[in-house]
C-alpha cells in the first residue's frame, strides 16, 4: 500500500460502523476469540504482489516453512486493498476477525485506538528479539507516539517516479523531471495518439490520500492542525488537491479513464507502453508479472515543486510500509507472536522483501546488498532524506474515506468535462471536513 483515536478511545465512530457494515462486514472464520485451536492460526495478508493470486504463491512456501518450525498451520487470506480497511474495522467491532493481519502503517493509529489490537511493549516486543532491530523510522509509523506501537513493522516503502524509457525515447525526452513543471512540459509531448504521460488510480481512496499529503507538504501545509484537528480547507490543501487533479482537468497529461482505476490499472498500461509514467510504491515486481523486463523502465525521485527532495516543502513522499498486527482476543496469542517473530525474522525479512521489491525495516537485513539495487537505492534514500510520516493521528483513517473520496469526486467531474476551480475544491474538502468525527 500500499497503500490506509483518540477521541474515544477504543470505539470508531458511529457514522463509520454505518459505512463499514454498508461495505461488508469482517471474516466469520477463525481468529478474533473465534479460533480454538492453539495448532491453527487465520492470518490477512494485504495485496503487495500483481495480484491476490501471486501472493498466495509468494507466502505460501513461507508459512508452510513456519508450520514445519512450530507445528502451527496457517490459514492465508490475501485482502484486496479496497476491501481491507473496511474488512478490519468491521472485525474490530464484532471481534470476528483473524489472529494476525497486516494493516497499512497510516492505519496504525486508528486502529490502535479501537482498543482491538495488541500493544507492542517492551514485553512483547522481547518476544520477538527486541524493539531495537527495527528501523525508528518505521517504527514512528506504528502508532501514535503518547501509546506503545499498535504494530510491528513488516515492509517498507516510498513513493518513486517509474518512467518508460522506449516512451521518453520516442517522446525525444533524455531523462525524468524532477519537477512538476518539467513534468507537465514532458507529459504534453508524451499525450498523443491514445498514448498518456501520467497514470493515476482516481477511484483508489488511499492512493489519492499519498498523493495530496505529499503536494500539501510542498505547498506548506497539511491536513491537520497541531492539536491534530481536521484542517482540509487551508490554501495549500486546497492547491495541493487542485494540482493533483488538474494533471486531468487542465494540464491534460493523465487519461480521463484513469479517473475510474483502483487497483493496478495505471501500472498494467504503464507495462503496456500506453502511459509514460506512474507515481508508485516498489512497482517492480508488478512490472515483470506483466512482462516489463527491468531494462525497459527507469526510476527517479517524485517531482518536487523546485530544487532537490529533502524535507518540509521538499517532502516528496509519504513514509509508506505494511505493518504486522495481533488482535488482542486471539486465542493462540502464544502462536500469534511466533508468527510475527517469524515474519520479521532476518532471513524471511530478506525473502519477502525481494520477492516485493520493498525495503526491509529490520536492521540486520536492510544491510544485504540486494536492497542497494539502482531502484531501491532510490526508495531507500527517499525514506532517509525526503519522506514524511502522515499523520499519526486517531482519526486518519476516516481522513483517508473522507478526503480520499472528495479526490475521487473530483477526477470523476474531470473526466466528465464538469470544470474543477479553486472553489469546487474547496467544497469538496470542506464536505469532507464536515464527515470527521466531532470532537
Amino acid at each position: 500500500m500500499r497503500r490506509f483515536r483518540a477521541a474515544a478511545a477504543g470505539a470508531v465512530t458511529v457514522s463509520m460502523l454505518t459505512a463499514v457494515t454498508a461495505c461488508g462486514g469482517g471474516s466469520s472464520t477463525g481468529g478474533g476469540g473465534s479460533n480454538d485451536s492453539p495448532k491453527t492460526l487465520t492470518y490477512w495478508a494485504s495485496n503487495q504482489g500483481p495480484s491476490v493470486e501471486a501472493d498466495k504463491k509468494i507466502l505460501t512456501p513461507e508459512l508452510k516453512k513456519f508450520e514445519k518450525q512450530t507445528g502451527t498451520k496457517v490459514k492465508l487470506e490475501v485482502v484486496p486493498w479496497s476491501d481491507l480497511l473496511n474488512r478490519i474495522l468491521a472485525a474490530t467491532t464484532s471481534g470476528q476477525g483473524p489472529d494476525v493481519l497486516n494493516i497499512g502503517n497510516t492505519w496504525s493509529a486508528s486502529l490502535q485506538a479501537t482498543g482491538a489490537l495488541l500493544p507492542w511493549d517492551d514485553k512483547n516486543f522481547d518476544k520477538i528479539g527486541g524493539r531495537d532491530r527495527f528501523v525508528e523510522s518505521a517504527l514512528g509509523s506504528a502508532g501514535a507516539s503518547t501509546a506503545d506501537p499498535a504494530a510491528v513493522p513488516l515492509y517498507s516503502m516510498a513513493y518513486a517516479l517509474y518512467y518508460n524509457k522506449k516512451m521518453f525515447a520516442d517522446a525525444g525526452i533524455s531523462k525524468p523531471p524532477a519537477t512538476w513543471d518539467e513534468l507537465v512540459t514532458d507529459g504534453k509531448k508524451i499525450s498523443k495518439n491514445d498514448k498518456w504521460a501520467l497514470g493515476a488510480e482516481g477511484s483508489n481512496l488511499s492512493n489519492n490520500i499519498h498523493q495530496v499529503f505529499v503536494l500539501a507538504k510542498q505547498h506548506g501545509a497539511d491536513f491537520f492542525d497541531a492539536d491534530g484537528k481536521p484542517d482540509f480547507t487551508s490554501d495549500g490543501a486546497v492547491a495541493a488537491v487542485k494540482q493533483y487533479v488538474d494533471l486531468m482537468a487542465k494540464d491534460k497529461v493523465v487519461a480521463p479513464g484513469n479517473a475510474e482505476y483502483a487497483q493496478n490499472q495505471s501500472l498494467q498500461d504503464f507495462a503496456k507502453d500506453k502511459t509514460a509514467m506512474v507515481l508508485w510504491q516498489t512497482a517492480s515486481a508488478t512490472f515483470k508479472a506483466h512482462g516489463m523486463s527491468d531494462d525497459e523502465w527507469g526510476v527517479a525521485p517524485v517531482p518536487v515543486r523546485s530544487g532537490t527532495p529533502g524535507t518540509g516543502t521538499a517532502t516528496n513522499s509519504m513514509v509508506a510500509g505494511i505493518n504486522m498486527a495481533v488482535f488482542k482476543n486471539t486465542k493462540n496469542i502464544d502462536g500469534a507472536t511466533k508468527f510475527v517473530k517469524f515474519m520479521t525474522s532476518d532471513g524471511e525479512q530478506k525473502i519477502l522483501n525481494k520477492t516485493y521489491g520493498s525495503i526491509p525495516p529490520v536492521k540486520a537485513a536492510q544491510a544485504d546488498p540486494a536492497f542497494n539495487s539502482p531502484a531501491l537505492a532510490v526508495i531507500k534514500d527517499t525514506l532517509a532524506k525526503s519522506a514524511a510520516p502522515l499523520p499519526q493521528v486517531s482519526d486518519e483513517s476516516q481522513f483517508e474515506t473522507a478526503v480520499g473520496t472528495a479526490v475521487k469526486e473530483l477526477f470523476a467531474d474531470a473526466a466528465g468535462g464538469r470544470a474543477v476551480t479553486t472553489a469546487s475544491v474547496k467544497a469538496k474538502l470542506a464536505k469532507a471536513q464536515q464527515q470527521m468525527p466531532k470532537k
